[in-house]
């Protein structure tokens, strides 16, 4: 048996960033043979990879680069806020907003198949959850290019990620308006850019809702002893389309009063699109992405697993 000196763990803990038992046997399972250790660890990482790709990672952080002509964000997740703090996570996400920007890749598919360095993104995403012990995933990335105007990049920490593309404008204006879409978290640019099966969707809530409330008068009424006037069907209808029309204002960020406001003498419940138009400024572009958004995780109870071991 080949003697396994600690110098020869230490060189491919160092290689490898795993631990030193981990190195130990490696070394131990190949002789001493240090790249057929390598190749070992880095096989069993990726099984020990697959295995825990069933885990919700909703940690994470959103990483940006920034070019002359365009800024990359991405999304890249784990399951605890303590390994997203961690060098390793961090440079995976520096590294994926990277290339993203150079490379412009069209999907996250062709994004992790990106060689940094000797390896690929999904390569080294793999080793990393060997090594981390935790579910990590690239999730998705978004390249805003430059339009006529500025273009500004806005992080709330690290899990919200803004990028501002100005058709028109000033800097400073580009900058506040990054931090109204931080704060509040329009969806799209315009009314106009509402998807119609969102409306639809929203305008079946609403009719069930004015229902519930002219069923619930009538009731009113009734018990009351007093005579019940229905409204005329197309009021109902005008009220319908107004609460629509206030839905899509609340979700687009030209619709949205203005959180700057009072920072350019507007009045507080202005609209964007009011005080973009008094500047003679526009907006191309936004992207916002926000870490967890739309994953849902699982809520441990940790008292009832508690109370449920102790029946046991």
């Amino acid at each position: 048996m080949a003697d396994i000196t600690a110098k020869l763990v230490a060189e491919l803990r160092e290689r490898t960033g795993a631990g030193m038992m981990d190195c130990k046997k490696a070394l131990v399972a190949t002789e001493g043979n240090i790249d057929a250790a390598a190749e070992k660890m880095r096989m069993e990482g990726m099984v020990k990879a697959d295995k825990k790709a069933s885990r919700v990672a909703a940690e994470g952080r959103i990483a940006v680069a920034v070019g002359a002509d365009a800024i990359a964000l991405v999304e890249v997740n784990c399951e605890t806020d303590f390994v997203a703090k961690g060098e390793d996570f961090v440079a995976l996400a520096d590294a994926a907003a990277a290339l993203a920007l150079a490379q412009r890749p069209a999907s996250v598919e062709e994004l992790v198949a990106l060689k940094n360095g000797a390896e690929t993104l999904d390569e080294q995403r793999r080793t990393l959850i060997a090594k981390l012990g935790e579910n990590l995933t690239i999730r998705r990335f978004e390249v805003v290019a430059k339009a006529a105007g500025p273009i500004v990049h806005y992080l709330h920490g690290s899990k919200i990620g803004v990028v501002v593309a100005m058709a028109a404008g000033d800097e400073t204006l580009a900058k506040d308006l990054a931090l109204h879409v931080a704060a509040m978290a329009p969806k799209v640019l315009s009314a106009a850019d509402v998807p119609a099966e969102a409306i639809a969707a929203e305008r079946k809530v609403i009719e069930a809702q004015v229902a519930t409330e002219q069923a619930e008068a009538k009731a009113d009424a009734e018990a009351a002893g007093k005579t019940y006037k229905e409204k005329p069907a197309e009021i109902v209808a005008k009220m319908i389309d107004g609460k629509i029309n206030k839905f899509t204002s609340e979700i687009s960020l030209l619709g949205q009063p203005f959180v700057k406001n009072d920072a350019y003498g507007a009045k507080a419940d202005e609209a964007v699109e009011k005080t973009l138009k008094a500047k003679g400024a526009s907006v191309a572009r936004f992207v916002r992405l926000a870490v967890g958004e739309g994953i849902e995780k699982k809520v441990t109870d940790y008292a009832a697993e508690v109370a449920e071991a102790a029946k046991g």
